[in-house]
């Protein structure tokens, strides 16, 4: 990001849905580019989530080319509720609808110290 200086970077999981950039909704990728933590959830069906700011008038448009709605509700997020004894192990395969996934210990920290508005860069 220009002139901002990364808090931390971590090790994720992310869309099932394979490389490259979202598209449109249902293809299970995750958005790249820059966004913004808009809202959070403490009562997610998986530990903690912070939703990200997709989309945004760039891929609304880019959605529209496609004749394909953009979608939405794209979140960094911990384990699902109840399985967070997977740990780290969750790297091991790509396994989400399109967020970003962290561990449950991860999710603690980044909700701690991540106000809403702050800067996510996703990068592949």
């Amino acid at each position: 990001m220009d002139g901002i200086a990364a808090i931390k970077t971590y090790q994720v999981a992310l869309g099932r849905g394979g490389s490259g950039p979202k598209m449109h909704q249902g293809d299970n990728k995750v958005p790249e580019g820059n966004y913004r933590i808009v809202s959070r959830n403490a009562h997610s069906h998986f530990h903690l989530s912070l939703k990200i700011s997709y989309p945004e008038p760039r891929d609304i448009e880019e959605a529209r080319r496609n004749n394909r709605p953009p979608g939405g509700d794209i979140m960094i997020h911990g384990i699902r509720n109840g399985m967070g004894w997977v740990g780290s192990f969750h790297r091991l395969v790509d396994w989400t609808a399109g967020c970003v996934a962290v561990t449950d210990q991860e999710m603690d920290e980044i909700w701690r110290i991540v106000p809403d508005g702050t800067p996510v860069d996703i990068e592949p």
